[in-house]
């Protein structure tokens, strides 16, 4: 299995899997949050990108997509770092739970990492409860396993049991894996 297919990454770093949004600016922040994240962890690992209706809100259309990536820090680092990233996108945060953002981005696993804090949960719950979350992460990790139920990705996203959103692939949003400038 090769480091990109599981939750084991290169020289036995965790390999992290986050979700990736935006609905304002759409291009433009998401094309720089990736940037942020190969600054922040080296070689990022990107799933197509898919625009997809906003979910809980009336609102205008997300660009959602999975990153991966290996990293030696620990998880509260990821986490911090991640908040920085969306911080330096101007994301809101206290508001509304489903509301419009410059960048969302969500830690969905960590390894095999099993932990349930009140500031972190992981692997996060949106795995199975959303499609633009699990057909992403199906995508560039169908050999990974949920560190929970022990199944693949690619069987949960065969077996996803919600309504499967209408979704369209965004072309050319990133050229040979490499953020346009």
């Amino acid at each position: 299995m090769s480091a990109s297919s599981s939750n084991v990454g290169s020289a036995e770093m965790p390999r992290v899997y986050v979700g990736i949004g935006s609905n304002i600016d759409r291009s433009r922040n998401v094309r720089s949050g990736v940037a942020a994240l190969r600054e922040a962890f080296g070689d990022v690992e990107l799933s197509e990108v898919y625009e997809v209706p906003a979910v809980g809100f009336e609102g205008d259309p997300f660009f959602n997509l999975v990153a991966a990536f290996d990293t030696g820090l620990e998880v509260d680092d990821v986490v911090r770092i991640l908040r920085g990233i969306e911080d330096a996108h101007q994301r809101v945060r206290g508001g509304e739970r489903y509301a419009p953002r410059t960048l969302d981005i969500d830690l969905l696993l960590y390894g095999d990492l099993v932990l349930r804090r009140e500031d972190l949960k992981l692997p996060r719950a949106d795995v199975e409860k959303f499609d633009f979350v699990l057909r992403p992460l199906a995508e560039i990790a169908p050999e990974g396993r949920h560190p929970v139920t022990g199944r693949t990705f690619a069987e949960m996203w065969r077996q996803f049991p919600y309504e499967k959103q209408p979704v369209s692939i965004v072309p050319a949003l990133f050229v040979a894996g490499e953020a346009e400038p």
